[in-house]
């Protein structure tokens, strides 16, 4: 059962800002179904938070502007009764305290003084909403699926996470929106639990994980804008994980104590399994084994296992093309495939195609190629073939979607925003796709190369 507290909206202005965040707050009993936030909106709805001062993320009330720009937000009602929003010159966030699972989120946006244009990204930047063009005075609700989860895997064991991994916004124990682009502006938040979607979990490294922060990123944030309110993804990747070290550091068994009938697998590893070393460590004896034994715990549970061969790396030659770099093990991925009847996305063919399709110079504009000094704190020039942009990770993404469409994986049924003429061999211009930078950075790159 869920308390509420109505409060009349001249009351709310007159409180101090402690005073607001306590009154404001659902009080939950026994479960909570939903929470939702109005900024600066006069409402008597019940079971809403209104909110009329940017007030700071805090475990007491468990919601509230958090990480970064804060001081920027402004909350306003346009002069008008039923017209409040919050917006800010610089990207801002907003957090509110959940437990582990898949949420429903809808956002109210619309700037009632000004045109804009909304990017919403979601825990460790998975992109959900992107360049959302809105007229002055036009409203609209969006809403999408964000998956929350906790290292936690029963007592006190849970996953072995990386001390990297402490602070990114994907462990800790909220809920948080990240809201960037031109005078945009949030009019509502409404968030609840999400029921009868399918879940898409994804094992992998550094090219498959949501990097917490700038210039960074991977396919397993951007992919998230592509599919529509049924399908949430949980991305359990993790930079520098082989499939050994994805197993022993528990990270297979939290997916498996979750995955469901009728969820998804996707595996994609090999950069990180080559380098391991030692008797009887290859592509054809641990890594076709731990293969085998991936896709067979999936099906246990009844869940789809969808094999993805490597990514390949930016390895020109003299000629222009690219010079595979993963030995044999693509093809011991492929003949797993072809053994269990597992659907395969040849990622290491389709990439090369991609690359290839660029050229030496131009595909340097989907990887983490910049001079020093592009970025905050940014002394050296970052030089990276091996890990994307955020346009490469979107490219990349697009391929997977490709292949999951090619290889009839039910996925495909729940895809939205899909370029239609999509082809490896003719891809994106890089000077046609943008996406407003998250405002964290680090110069140090992902593990594993």
């Amino acid at each position: 059962m869920i308390k509420t507290i109505s409060i009349h909206p001249g009351a709310v202005k007159r409180c101090s800002a402690l005073l607001l965040i306590l009154l404001a707050t659902t009080v939950v009993a026994g479960g909570q179904e939903s929470r939702v936030f109005e900024f600066g909106r006069e409402t008597h709805a019940v079971n809403t938070n209104i909110i009329t001062e940017a007030v700071q993320y805090s475990s007491d009330p468990g919601f509230g502007f958090d990480v970064e720009n804060r001081e920027a937000v402004s909350i306003t009602s346009a002069g008008k009764p039923l017209e409040g929003f919050c917006t800010a010159p610089v990207p801002f966030y907003f957090s509110v305290a959940l437990p582990e699972g898949n949420y429903e989120v809808r956002v109210r946006i619309g700037n009632p003084v000004a045109k804009s244009v909304t990017t919403i990204k979601a825990e460790s930047r998975r992109l959900m909403v992107r360049n959302l063009e809105m007229k002055k005075g036009h409203t609209e609700e969006v809403t999408f699926i964000v998956n929350i989860r906790s290292p936690r895997i029963s007592g006190a064991d849970s996953i072995r996470l990386k001390s990297r991994e402490y602070n990114y916004m994907n462990w800790d124990n909220r809920l948080t929106l990240e809201f960037s682009g031109q005078n945009q502006a949030v009019q509502a938040i409404e968030i609840r639990p999400a029921k009868n979607v399918t879940t898409l979990y994804l094992a992998g490294n550094s090219t498959v994980t949501d990097q917490d922060r700038e210039p960074w990123a991977s396919w397993g944030q951007m992919i998230t804008t592509y599919f529509d309110s049924r399908v949430a993804v949980a991305n359990f990747a993790e930079s520098g994980e082989s499939l050994a070290s994805f197993k022993s550091s528990r990270r297979l068994e939290k997916t498996l104590t979750l995955i469901q009938p009728g969820d998804y697998l996707l595996i994609e590893f090999g950069h990180n399994d080559q380098k391991r070393s030692g008797d009887g460590i290859g592509p054809w004896t641990t890594f076709t084994d731990l293969l085998t034994e991936f896709v067979t715990a999936a099906r246990e549970k009844g869940a789809q296992p969808v094999l993805i061969t490597p990514t390949q790396r930016r390895s020109f030659n003299d000629s222009g093309k690219i010079s595979p770099t993963h030995g044999d093990y693509p093809a011991a991925m492929r003949k797993v495939a072809e053994a269990l009847q597992v659907p395969l996305i040849d990622l290491n063919e389709m990439t090369k195609t991609l690359y290839e399709a660029w050229g030496p110079e131009t595909s340097k504009k989907a990887f983490v190629h910049y001079p020093a000094g592009t970025f905050p704190g940014q002394e050296k020039e970052l030089k990276d073939n091996t890990h994307f942009n955020a346009f490469g990770a979107n490219e990349i993404a697009l391929c997977i979607l490709s292949g999951i469409m090619e290889q009839e994986i039910g996925l495909k049924e729940h895809i939205v925003n899909f370029p239609a003429d999509y082809d490896p061999s003719a891809p994106t211009d890089p000077e046609k796709w943008n996406v407003p930078l998250s405002p964290r950075f680090v110069s140090k790159k992902p593990e594993g190369n």
